[in-house]
């Protein structure tokens, strides 16, 4: 199949070098025309994915237009504040488009497929989420991942596109639980990084993800998706995985916030961009607009955006009222 994956950072890159090693003509766009360049001419991307050599059948194309004609999927890897410009770029597209980008506009409380239908209409709008961290991936670690579509034979498709003994493909068709799941653990690992930022152990982190999976589940039961996706690889999984991992860019700008660094310090010096950030702030809006009780997200949002005290934020999740567990 000739594929094109729209972004040239580490999880683009990645699946891109994994999609080649399938079989499948490959083209990677990237916004930074010299970036693409340089990753063209050395056959690595040093910035974002160091290490790793990508296969010489990797096409790299610096023009968007060109680089997505002829394709039968997108594979959309750009930042979730980036995507609807990007996408809207490419609303004549009519094939298979796949997100890989975990996020919620704020704006409008859309997943990224959302988005991809409203600025694609003519494509197939999917998701590929999971816990599935770049440099593993690139490296054959082996690991899983699910494929959504609400049609069967698409979800099918993206799972024969993907799918290696390294890296196996699961299907579904809850799309929004899958990609509710993918965008909401960002959250949690900034709240995870935050507890190491403070020395904080074990119990506290297990305590953290499971009653932040209930908040999950209630928040994405309440816009439409499956009960049962939540324990999955897209929820469960993925959550684990990110507030554990020392690869995880959240847990990790979550444990900086947790030293006392300042929050757009941080986020103005980072490589990458860090996703949970700007949907703790969609997140708190999603919850607030359906009436659902988020405390963890609303906390979360607190220390990155009203500048609570980050002892303090951790004080008023302690001294919640007592309950019955849910």
């Amino acid at each position: 199949m000739k594929v094109t994956v729209i972004g040239a950072g580490a999880w683009g890159t990645a699946l891109a070098n994994l999609l080649c090693q399938n079989g499948h003509a490959v083209t990677l766009w990237g916004h930074d025309p010299a970036h693409l360049a340089e990753v063209r001419q050395t056959g690595r991307n040093e910035l974002y994915l160091p290490g790793v050599q990508l296969p010489p059948e990797l096409r790299c194309e610096p023009d968007l237009q060109a680089a997505a004609a002829g394709s039968e999927c997108l594979v959309v890897a750009v930042p979730s504040r980036f995507l609807r410009d990007v996408a809207a770029r490419l609303s004549w597209f009519r094939g298979i488009a796949v997100s890989v980008t975990k996020g919620i506009e704020d704006e409008t409380g859309l997943t990224m497929s959302g988005i991809l239908r409203a600025t694609m209409p003519g494509a197939e709008a999917a998701a590929l989420s999971g816990p599935s961290f770049a440099p593993e991936v690139a490296r054959g670690i082996p690991g899983a991942i699910v494929a959504a579509h609400p049609e069967p034979l698409i979800a099918k498709k993206i799972q024969v596109l993907f799918h290696r003994p390294t890296f196996r493909v699961y299907t579904s068709g809850d799309l929004l639980g899958v990609e509710l799941g993918g965008a909401l653990k960002n959250v949690v690992a900034v709240a995870a990084g935050v507890g190491d930022g403070l020395g904080f152990g074990d119990n506290t982190k297990a305590a953290l993800i499971t009653r932040a999976m209930a908040e999950i589940r209630r928040l994405g039961v309440a816009c439409g998706a499956c009960t049962e996706t939540f324990s999955g690889l897209s929820g469960l999984g993925d959550l684990t995985a990110t507030c554990f991992s020392r690869l995880s860019r959240n847990r990790r700008f979550g444990e900086q916030v947790g030293r006392g660094e300042k929050v757009e310090e941080i986020v103005a010096g980072a490589v990458a961009v860090v996703e949970g950030y700007p949907t703790a702030r969609s997140a708190h809006h999603l919850a607030g607009r359906l009436g659902i009780q988020t405390p963890i997200v609303r906390e979360v949002f607190a220390m990155l955006y009203e500048h609570k005290n980050v002892p303090q934020a951790v004080q008023s999740l302690l001294t919640r009222d007592v309950k019955q567990e849910d």
